[in-house]
Formats: structure tokens, C-alpha cells, sequence
């Protein structure tokens, strides 16, 4: 769990309430691909249960990484309108929680305090993933996995209120599971 926190941590409680009523919980049973490389997504997504498998195709749809609860989906798409450049398939039965592009782009555009949270979030776990990929690039190692110790503790620094973003995910998986 990592950077559903920095997420967490920036929206106000008001903001999750909008995700969970306009998101949708989602079972995803093991070996449903939940995202193509090259193919359009038509939501953003948070893990909260269950582990996906990341890979592409230029390495011959070998795994890059692993995608654990806690991690956001579709963020890079959603950010800069291109096609997913991996793929991600479920491992085992995940729970996954479904923002709709359309509603969280109209949400974005209508309320720009939400806005301004969102995309302060959005680019501060993308950075810290940008330095954990840098960091692996010096290691000794020819398998990038997705995220490692060394991303969370790079995403603990970007969480303004780790305390706060813990009980939000947990409180956030409390109304999801008992749904």
C-alpha cells in the first residue's frame, strides 16, 4: 500500500465520498486482463485487494513488476491522454475500485480545489516513481520491478499525513468490502 496514501493524503474527506459514490467496486477474477497496452482506458483505478501482474510487449509480454493494494492504475493515461504502455492482469482475485474517466474529468473541471489536490497528488507519486526507476537503473539487475521497499520509502515522504491517509484507506476498504 503506497500510493493510494499520497492520494489519501491530499484529499479531503468530501473528495473520497465523491470517489466511492461515483466509482465502482469491482471483483476481478485471476487472469482478467484489466488493462491493454495500446488500448484505451475508460476509468482510473485503485487496488485494495490482491495482486496484478505488469508487462509489455517489447520485451516479449515479459512481467516487469508486480502491482500490489494500494497502487493507482490508468494515472499515466489519465494525465496525458496516451495509450497504457503496459499491460496489467489480474494474479488472483483482486478488488478493484473503478473512477470513470468522464465523471473524474467533469469533477476536475467543475471543482478546482479537488483539481488541485488530485493532480498534486497524481505528480507526486509519479516523481517518486520516476526516482525509484532511476535508482534501479544504477543497481545491478535486469528486472525493474514496479514498485520495492525502496518506492515506499520514497512515497512515505510524499504522504503529508501518513496517519490520516492509513485510517482513509483502511476506512476506504471497510465501505468498499462490506458492499
Amino acid at each position: 500500500m503506497s500510493k493510494v496514501l499520497v492520494i489519501l493524503g491530499e484529499l479531503s474527506d468530501r473528495d473520497i465520498d465523491w470517489m466511492l459514490a461515483n466509482g465502482t467496486r469491482t471483483q476481478v477474477p485471476p487472469g482478467t486482463t484489466l488493462i491493454v497496452e495500446g488500448k484505451p482506458l475508460d476509468a482510473l483505478y485503485i487496488v485494495l485487494d490482491g495482486t496484478l501482474s505488469v508487462s509489455v510487449s517489447s520485451l516479449g509480454n515479459k512481467e516487469i513488476g508486480k502491482i500490489i493494494s494500494g497502487e493507482v492504475l490508468g494515472e499515466m493515461s489519465f494525465v496525458d491522454g496516451r495509450l497504457p504502455s503496459a499491460s496489467v492482469m489480474a494474479i488472483d482475485e483482486c478488488l478493484i475500485l473503478s473512477i470513470p474517466r468522464r465523471l473524474l474529468t467533469e469533477k476536475l473541471e467543475q471543482d478546482v480545489l479537488f483539481s488541485l489536490r488530485f493532480y498534486r497528488a497524481i505528480t507526486k507519486f509519479l516523481s517518486s516513481r520516476l526516482r525509484g526507476t532511476v535508482q534501479r537503473f544504477g543497481e545491478d539487475t535486469d528486472y525493474l520491478i514496479y514498485q520495492d521497499p525502496d518506492d515506499e520509502r520514497a512515497i512515505a515522504q510524499n504522504v503529508e499525513n501518513p496517519d490520516l491517509a492509513q485510517s482513509r484507506f483502511q476506512w476506504l476498504l471497510q465501505r468498499l468490502k462490506g458492499s
